[in-house]
């Protein structure tokens, strides 16, 4: 393994439902982020804005080459001299050929290019409770792509949801990811009973650092009055290879820094080289 250490910024945020309210905080914790020392920031998923009404969505929503965060964040990258990690966006797109939406992660480098695109595989269509269910599906197409980028360290891109699929981060851990990023903005209910533990098997099962920069709070809701504001649970997470977790933001929007070593990852895998004990069965 080549990778240098390096300090990396878990940025939490709270955004609401207008992108253009949204951004100015977002920027200026990238900016602290970068200023206490972090070489690669990590944004949340829907850094742009958070709504569940699709009208509202499809008023608000741009395409990539459209989208005013993205510009925004790809020129600060390029100033600050970071690698960013958008954690996901919002956007238009006609490649699902019915007017779906993606949820699409960004890999920014340094120069401001994008050096990799993931548009997240797994649609949240859960029924939490009788009162609350969720239908993702209806809104965002799925991907259909694994990503391992090219970045300060091999990163193995996700969003929120796909925790829940462990072998996708074993596919990813097996190509050569070190680094497994998962921005979420996870359910209240559901990340108080399984977003650590599940962050924690993430990291314990490949040998890798998880870094999972959250929404927290109620998103409010500006431009379609009325509606019920959703809650995010917050406590960005960052989880070292032996699985235990080094860095806790909290419920508060702010930025937590976390120093990785790539001495960690090499001492997990020597330890449990479970990534290399795959066997082939029959059955069920």
């Amino acid at each position: 393994m080549t990778s240098a250490p390096l300090t990396a910024g878990l940025v939490q945020l709270c955004v609401s439902d207008d992108p253009e309210r949204n951004l100015p905080q977002t920027r200026a914790l990238i900016r602290e982020a970068a200023a206490g020392g972090a070489s690669l920031v990590l944004t949340p998923e829907a850094t742009n804005l958070l709504n569940a009404d699709r009208e509202t969505q499809d008023r608000l929503l741009r395409t990539e080459a459209e989208d005013l965060t993205l510009a925004a964040l790809r020129e600060d990258a390029r100033a600050l001299g970071i690698w960013l990690l958008i954690g996901s966006l919002s956007l238009k797109t006609d490649e699902a050929g019915d007017g779906r939406f993606a949820n699409r992660s960004f890999l920014v480098a340094p120069d401001g290019e994008i050096r990799a695109r993931y548009d997240k595989l797994h649609m949240f269509d859960v029924t939490v409770s009788d009162t609350e269910f969720y239908r993702e599906s209806q809104a965002f197409r799925p991907g259909g792509r694994a990503v391992l980028a090219d970045g300060p360290w091999p990163l193995g891109m996700s969003v929120c949801y796909d925790l829940r699929f462990p072998y996708l981060y074993r596919d990813l851990a097996q190509a050569g990811a070190t680094v497994l990023t998962v921005p979420a903005a996870f359910n209240d209910t559901t990340g108080a009973a399984h977003w650590e533990v599940l962050l924690r098997a993430r990291a314990i099962e490949t040998g890798s650092y998880v870094l999972a920069p959250a929404q927290s709070g109620l998103h409010e809701s500006h431009l379609s009055p009325g509606r019920k504001p959703r809650r995010s649970h917050g406590h960005s997470l960052a989880v070292d290879p032996w699985g235990r977790v080094i860095a806790d933001a909290g419920t508060e929007p702010g930025v937590t820094l976390v120093a990785l070593d790539p001495a960690e990852v090499v001492g997990a895998r020597s330890r449990i080289p479970s990534l290399t004990h795959d066997r082939a069965y029959s059955g069920p």
